[in-house]
């Protein structure tokens, strides 16, 4: 079926625009732009709302194996294509790790449930315990796009430049979570007066800058490709920057939640608000902001991380990190859209050019010959977020109760309308 969009804005990441246009498809790809529709051609009006790349979240945590009832793949697939995910990056730090062939063909046979493209992380090291490396090999045959302890650093220096090493010969991704283990561990906060004022065990940002420095140090050393999960205190992009202008294989990413909310949210003891790394500083999340808008920072994403309410019901220090993320990304990123931080072409580069690039993906574009992976929303269309009308089975997220902008009107996956009026 040929399907032709006219009258949206289309944001275009690789062209860095925002104009009026028309798109149409077929087969499952772009096959014109800015073109009359065909005479057999079903019509989209797009109302002049914007019609854009679907997003490609990066480090998503789906509970199969072994938490389920946290989220499934079919339940984290309805709710990425609620929020204009086209395509989810599924972390490897499930019960057990997706840490050998055998697990990650399980994951991939599961993952055929859900109404968006799911793509695999697997584990760097066997078990996520940071003794012995995973057979990258087998894994990489099997589909996994990228390695990665997810927030568990690897404490022995030797075995991570062991695995760096080995990744270059693969041409493998890895990726890192810049933190010092040993300053890290335990802290929910991070230091400062607010975090004593509330009595809570705190770390130091320098703590992120340490780890940075271990990592990008080995990057020089093996030349792997290499990306930093997130990045989220100022005092870390001078080494990145430096890093980038030695022209290391490094990118970088960081999470919404630490582009719009700060250190004060915590206010309350609110356990939706436990994020690891923990929230920081005003003058930290505007030089993410910055860092976005200039091309240092590649990749904004959710790290949704379903937590059922027991775990997120018990004292701040207790309480389980991390909040859903996959229907509030777009409209917590209109955030940053509203307040003239980042424009549209922008925030699609870091949530959807960027990461298809760097994973290989196809996706990410509105060029022709670009899979068909669209979202058509209102940045503008106002709304009260109330977190049990989310789709995830886990319903923690800081955003409860808060006033929003950005509604998603429809989800495209490879030309199939997966969410909106008449999927």
């Amino acid at each position: 079926m040929i399907q032709h969009f006219h009258n949206v804005r289309l944001i275009d990441p690789e062209s860095q625009t925002d104009a009026p246009g028309s798109l149409t498809l077929a087969d499952g790809l772009i096959v014109a732009r800015d073109e009359e529709a065909p005479a057999e051609a079903r019509i989209i009006d797009g109302g002049g709302k914007c019609l854009a790349p679907g997003l490609i979240d990066w480090g998503v945590k789906i509970g199969e194996p072994g938490e389920r009832h946290k989220e499934s793949f079919r339940s984290a697939g309805l709710a990425a294509a609620a929020g204009g995910v086209t395509t989810v990056i599924a972390r490897a730090d499930t019960l057990p790790a997706i840490d050998d062939p055998e697990a990650l063909e399980f994951a991939t046979r599961r993952a055929a449930d859900a109404p968006v493209h799911i793509r695999h992380m697997a584990a760097l090291t066997r078990g996520r315990e940071g003794r012995e490396m995973v057979e990258m090999s087998f894994l990489q045959d099997a589909g996994a796009v990228a390695f990665s302890d997810g927030v568990r650093v690897v404490p022995e220096t030797r075995l991570l430049s062991r695995c760096m090493t080995y990744a270059k010969g693969l041409n493998a991704l890895i990726i890192g979570h810049p933190q010092d283990r040993s300053l890290s561990q335990g802290a929910v906060a991070t230091s400062g007066k607010f975090a004593s004022l509330y009595g809570l065990s705190a770390v130091s940002p320098q703590a992120e800058v340490m780890g940075l420095d271990r990592d990008l140090s080995l990057v020089r050393m093996t030349g792997c490709r290499w990306h930093a999960d997130q990045i989220t205190v100022a005092a870390s992009l001078p080494a990145l920057r430096r890093a980038k202008e030695e022209r290391l294989d490094v990118t970088a990413g960081t999470s919404i939640h630490h582009l719009t909310l700060n250190e004060f949210d915590i206010g309350g003891y609110r356990t939706f608000f436990r994020f690891t790394p923990p929230l920081r500083a005003e003058d930290d999340r505007l030089a993410m902001i910055e860092a976005v808008a200039e091309g240092l920072i590649d990749v904004i994403a959710s790290f949704h991380t379903p937590q059922d309410e027991e775990s997120k019901r018990l004292p701040f220090a207790e309480a389980a990190p991390g909040a859903v993320g996959l229907q509030t990304l777009l409209p917590a990123a209109m955030r940053l859209y509203h307040q003239g931080g980042l424009t549209l072409p922008q925030l699609w580069r870091a949530m959807s050019l960027n990461p298809a690039r760097r994973l290989g993906l196809a996706a990410g574009r509105l060029s022709l010959g670009a899979p068909a992976d669209l979202v058509l929303f209102d940045p503008d269309a106002p709304f009260i977020l109330d977190r049990f009308k989310l789709l995830s089975k886990s319903k923690n997220t800081p955003f409860d109760g808060a006033r929003m902008e950005g509604k998603v009107l429809g989800t495209w996956v490879a030309g199939t309308q997966v969410f909106g009026e008449h999927a």
